[in-house]
């Protein structure tokens, strides 16, 4: 069976915006406006209740009033913009005071734009769109560079760049290793000294500006020397940096034990076959670690068990072949929550999924696990057996913990997977969360007004 639905990807999440305004009429001509063109809102009279606001929902834009009782609007927004949490959402002022000076003191206080009263309808929009694509460009622009950081920082392979003299300017925590020094160690010292002969000529022949010989790129075999006096064996490549600068990039790859090959076979079991995201023996290493983080840190480490409901019934009447592109479908639309690089989305077995979600409290867990819900049963994939919808719908679970040395490693997935069951029992396609002190059912909680 090719249901359509199954080539739908997750709706993109609609942009939010707070409007904080104290004059009725405005305030209500403003959500109409933004409404209209497809956002969500959420309001606030006051500069407190703003500030309040935006640290909890995480809105992607603020449009805030100048002129308000109490804390005014430039107030509201120099505690915004010193806030880690709220910094970085952009601020347009909307306001009456069109005055230049007016203007000026909220450009800096950390404005990103203006917006003179009465309101026109199409600069509203034009404005509004303007900074929600500038916000969701640098987004991008950071996550790509975050990834990337992570991709270098996380590589086996020893990453080293040189400047034109064949001395090291940055070194990846794999070169570190690979080297035997610290990155400040390698700082400055040529690539050169640190090999054995013959592969020490080489590298210094590379560099050197008088020389008439061509030079050979590609992998070579050298011997690094090790503080201990040992010598280590690695491939080494040397290429040139593709951005206009005089850098060379030289990777560093232990060849002692044929690494590439056992990681490479490595990474291949830790997938599961089906779904493509991670498999219980990857989940369960990923859940150790980030619980040994968690005590360490003492910050929240929240776990989601994801059940699809009634999935005997839709494998009895659509088949096997179709109950496999179900649950690459839910995995898809799990992973697609799966936002951040600690994130952690696996398929447990069967029709059980797991999110594990580092540093984030009961009630984000519990809002993911609400979104979740909803973008899987929002997949429309009928299943005409299923007592609860028409369409194939899950069941979530979600637990927090502050884990201590007092409490075990499987306490967390237990406090979830009994929630998860809770909310079979309560219904299904729903979410039940369990933490400390706290229950929550999406089914009966707007999660956004």
């Amino acid at each position: 069976m090719n249901h359509p639905a199954f080539a739908i990807p997750a709706p993109a999440r609609q942009a939010a915006i707070l409007i904080v305004d104290d004059a009725p009429a405005s305030l209500g001509l403003l959500q109409d406006i933004l409404r209209g063109e497809g956002y969500r809102t959420c309001v606030a009279i006051s500069g407190e209740r703003a500030i309040e606001l935006a640290e909890r929902v995480q809105p992607d834009l603020i449009l805030l009033d100048v002129m308000l009782p109490g804390l005014d609007g430039l107030e509201t927004c120099s505690r915004l913009k010193n806030h880690p949490a709220t910094a970085d959402i952009p601020v347009i002022f909307v306001s009456a005071c069109s005055d230049t000076d007016d203007i000026v003191a909220g450009f800096e206080r950390g404005a990103a734009d203006y917006i003179a009263k009465p309101l026109r309808l199409p600069e509203v929009c034009a404005r509004v769109r303007a900074q929600l694509q500038i916000r969701s460009a640098s987004q991008s622009n950071t996550q790509q560079v975050k990834r990337l950081r992570m991709i270098v920082d996380g590589m086996d392979e020893g990453l080293v760049l040189l400047g034109q003299d064949g001395r090291i300017q940055y070194a990846n925590p794999a070169s570190e290793r690979c080297l035997g020094h610290t990155d400040l160690e390698l700082s400055g010292r040529p690539l050169a000294e640190l090999l054995a002969e013959p592969g020490a000529s080489d590298v210094a022949a590379w560099f050197d500006t008088d020389s008439v010989h061509p030079r050979q790129r590609g992998t070579r075999e050298v011997l690094l020397h090790q503080p201990d006096g040992s010598l280590r064996a690695m491939d080494l490549n040397l290429s040139p940096l593709t951005t206009g600068e005089q850098l060379w990039v030289a990777l560093l790859h232990d060849i002692t034990h044929h690494k590439q090959s056992a990681d490479a076979l490595q990474r291949a079991a830790l997938a599961d076959p089906l779904t493509g995201i991670a498999n219980r023996r990857h989940f369960d290493a990923c859940l150790e670690q980030e619980w040994q983080r968690a005590l360490r840190s003492a910050r929240p480490l929240s776990l989601l068990v994801i059940d699809v409901d009634h999935f005997k019934l839709y494998n009895d009447q659509f088949g096997h072949a179709a109950g496999d592109q179900c649950l690459q479908a839910v995995a898809s639309t799990l992973q697609g929550h799966a936002l951040r690089a600690t994130d952690l989305a696996a398929r447990y077995g069967g029709e059980e999924f797991l999110l594990l979600l580092p540093e984030t409290p009961l009630e984000g867990a519990a809002k993911l696990a609400e979104a979740i819900r909803a973008d899987v049963q929002r997949l429309g994939v009928p299943n005409p057996r299923s007592s609860t919808l028409d369409v194939v719908t899950v069941s979530v679970g979600a637990a927090t913990m502050v884990p201590t040395s007092f409490d075990e490693l499987g306490s967390l997935f237990l406090a979830a997977d009994r929630a998860m069951y809770d909310a079979k029992a309560a219904g299904r396609n729903r979410v039940l969360a369990l933490g400390a002190g706290y229950a929550w059912d999406a089914m009966h909680q707007a999660l956004m007004r």
